[in-house]
């Protein structure tokens, strides 16, 4: 049948690839190159390589109440007599390296410390009205102490007073604290107190 000029001619070339090469060799299959291979880049309409994702964020409403920090213990060694001056260098040492005023109770066990006695001079209203404001250092002794409200620093001068009641308010002063409690004293009776279960 004659060719109409208007059909174009299709040529044994544009049939698509050989099987076999030119001149009757086989074809080499490609080797492996070794070494590390490059990601495939990600073909159309499908997700690129699989990327590790972060692991899911808890919402407030999944997150366990968070346990209490532990609340650090450090004892400075002081006699009965020198407690107490132990305890305002302890005070003045952590007001000089930024805690502010109102972080710190100081709790005596024997007499009370000159700040307290002076504030109570003036009522008691006045006194835990200072307390309240949380504006100071604020000062009480053992049989007050359970009355103070918990502060980061709670300094503790064990300036004398019975046995049982250095007993008593090293464990209440430990609940007092929320970040650091110092005690100023014996280091035999304090870590005697201490060691039976502050």
């Amino acid at each position: 049948m004659p060719l109409i000029p208007e059909e174009p001619q299709i040529h044994e070339s544009a049939q698509g690839p050989r099987v076999t090469p030119a001149g009757g060799r086989s074809a080499q299959t490609p080797r492996p190159v070794p070494g590390p291979r490059p990601a495939a880049p990600p073909r159309p309409g499908r997700p690129g390589p699989l990327r590790p994702t972060a692991p899911a964020q808890r919402t407030p409403r999944d997150t366990a109440p968070a346990a209490p920090a532990a609340v650090q213990i450090q004892v400075i060694p002081a006699s009965a007599d020198g407690a107490l001056d132990a305890a305002d260098e302890a005070v003045d040492m952590l007001l000089e390296s930024g805690r502010a005023p109102g972080e710190v109770l100081v709790i005596t066990t024997g007499a009370q410390h000159p700040w307290s006695a002076h504030e109570l001079s003036f009522g008691e209203a006045s006194y835990w009205a200072q307390h309240d404001a949380r504006d100071d250092v604020f000062c009480t002794d053992a049989a007050l102490a359970s009355r103070a409200a918990q502060r980061p620093v709670v300094v503790v001068a064990v300036n004398g007073g019975p046995d049982d009641a250095v007993a008593a308010v090293l464990p209440l002063a430990r609940t007092k604290a929320s970040a650091l409690l110092i005690v100023c004293g014996d280091s035999q009776r304090v870590n005697a107190v201490l060691a039976a279960g502050v």
